[in-house]
């Protein structure tokens, strides 16, 4: 059985009102994947076949733990394209291990040729880089954990 575009919308309001965080569905070419918390890579996954709530809840107990370990979040402003250096032959803005001021650039979202500074909030510890200088990122989708100081 073929899904319509109906069946497809119909999934994606139940998906929204489940308690699940993300979402594969492969059917013939049709492959489907929505995350409530923002961008999702496939290396961030487990394996294709793995069920669904396995794959929704590793990247909520990513989240937790890292919360749990004080860090705090620095997510994308916007969807778009990220950079990690200001240009493919200059250093990354930031590695791990590096100590960054509040309203330091860590980074850059490309859209339409239009570039836009990903800057802290607070001051601290770069401790976890989640993207790859050219991922493409969603809105509030996380890519750095920083230790505060």
């Amino acid at each position: 059985m073929e899904l319509t575009d109906d069946d497809v919308l119909e999934i994606l309001k139940l998906f929204e009102q489940s308690k699940f965080d993300f979402l594969q569905l492969e059917q013939g070419e049709r492959k489907i994947t929505v995350s409530k918390s923002g961008y999702v890579s496939a290396r961030a996954e487990t394996s294709p076949a793995a069920p669904v709530a396995i794959r929704a809840a590793a990247p909520a107990a990513a989240a937790h733990t890292a919360l749990a370990e004080g860090l705090l979040p620095v997510t994308a402003p916007m969807v778009g394209k990220f950079y990690a250096a200001p240009s493919p032959s200059e250093a990354p803005f930031v590695t791990i291990g590096a100590k960054v001021a509040a309203g330091a650039t860590v980074g850059l979202i490309e859209v339409m040729k239009v570039f836009t500074s990903i800057k802290t909030e607070t001051a601290g510890v770069i401790e976890r880089i989640l993207v790859s200088n050219g991922d493409l990122v969603e809105f509030g989708q996380t890519l750095f954990w920083i230790r505060p100081d």
